[in-house]
């Protein structure tokens, strides 16, 4: 048996896996220590078998402790949780529902001026931690699992025009140039650009390989360079064959908010966000005729659901007939530009010429990237298209 009468009151001793376990049941009830022992042989058995159970009082504090010390947190999650913790952090988890959700969205409305965007991924944040929290077995459903997110009015992006460009590049610092012009040519994200390194740069090829991705979709893509962009890295790849692409005075770069906003006021342009860039990349590309999935490929975008998008792969030689109908695009851009500026009406039977780029050698360099920096890197400044 595996109760017995200790000083009148019953205790329990089970053998699990060759371990005692004893536990004093603390009544001299017979019917009543059968019950606990009963309830203590099911408690062993779950943890043998490493089954939680599950916890709906646990206040979302303590379950986003338990998530950020073992669930793999994102840098947004963490980013997210400083606004939801305030709000939801006594909750017990088990309470949360979809009425609490609607007070929470009704709650931030009133202390400032949000988007449902914003929202949205608050929102998104919260059912994940309860998700993860039915994974681990808190909860034995997710109480918000089915609600709805109001739908997100989409905002015009702004896309930078080549007057745009020259402006802004003749006003940014150096450093923050030559991310410009690197954003403007392969599309990279902010982050993807400053973790990139210079190892995993083949300026023979003429190809980047994106070192570190915030998607999936994303990582190890292969990016052909634009012209421009080949001098710019071969001659940073002078001053530094391996480590970080860009850096400030030797040092990686973590923000360039400040010096984004100097570049913006001192180029007197409209503001636009950095990421911008990546999506001026994607909209001269789509009006160089270039088609989505390989925009995407470009870009390191998911492909989409279909089952059909797991099976395409676009080839390099695609990738890098897309960065010249680009830079012939931008060149023809530019030359009706000037045309313009210069008051001489341009005759719209006549085609609108279609720009070459510079091919140079068998490896794809101009006579200055191949021999030597030209008059313009040696003054430090970045070449325009």
């Amino acid at each position: 048996m595996s109760l017995y009468k200790r000083d009148r009151k019953y205790s329990i001793s089970i053998w699990v896996d060759g371990v005692r376990h004893l536990k004093s049941t603390g009544t001299t009830s017979r019917r009543e220590a059968e019950t606990i022992e009963r309830e203590f042989r099911e408690e062993l058995n779950r943890r043998r078998h490493q089954i939680r159970e599950a916890s709906p009082d646990m206040t979302f504090a303590d379950l986003a402790a338990r998530f950020l010390a073992d669930g793999s947190p994102r840098p947004y999650h963490l980013d997210r949780l400083k606004v939801l913790l305030p709000h939801f952090g006594e909750w017990p988890i088990g309470s949360i529902s979809k009425p609490s959700v609607r007070e929470y969205r009704t709650a931030r409305h009133k202390e400032k001026t949000l988007s449902e965007a914003t929202l949205n991924r608050d929102i998104e944040v919260l059912r994940h931690l309860l998700y993860w929290a039915v994974d681990e077995g808190f909860l034995a459903a997710n109480p918000i699992a089915r609600v709805r997110l109001p739908k997100q009015r989409r905002k015009p992006r702004p896309i930078l025009s080549l007057a745009e460009e020259a402006k802004l590049l003749d006003a940014a610092a150096p450093h923050l140039r030559q991310l410009i012009v690197a954003a403007l040519d392969s599309g990279m994200r902010r982050g993807e650009l400053l973790t990139q390194l210079m190892e995993h740069i083949d300026l023979t090829r003429r190809v980047l390989l994106v070192t570190h991705s915030k998607t999936p979709g994303g990582e190890a893509r292969e990016i052909p360079l634009t012209g421009r962009l080949t001098e710019l890295l071969v001659t940073l790849a002078r001053e530094k064959p391996e480590g970080l692409v860009f850096t400030f005075k030797g040092r990686p770069i973590h923000k360039i908010k400040t010096a984004w906003k100097a570049a913006i006021r001192r180029a007197g342009i409209r503001y636009s966000r950095f990421h911008d860039l990546r999506h001026t990349f994607n909209t001269r590309l789509m009006e160089a005729g270039v088609v989505q999935d390989v925009r995407k490929a470009l870009m390191g975008h998911s492909s989409g659901e279909e089952v059909n998008s797991l099976y395409t792969h676009v080839e390099l030689p695609v990738k890098r007939e897309a960065i010249r109908k680009l830079e012939a695009w931008v060149e023809a851009q530019r030359q009706n530009h000037e045309t313009e500026t210069q008051g001489e009406p341009h005759d719209p039977t006549e085609p609108i010429p279609r720009g070459e780029p510079n091919r140079g050698d068998s490896h794809g360099f101009s006579a200055a990237s191949a021999d030597g920096p030209d008059e313009t890197q040696r003054s430090g400044r970045v070449p325009r298209r």
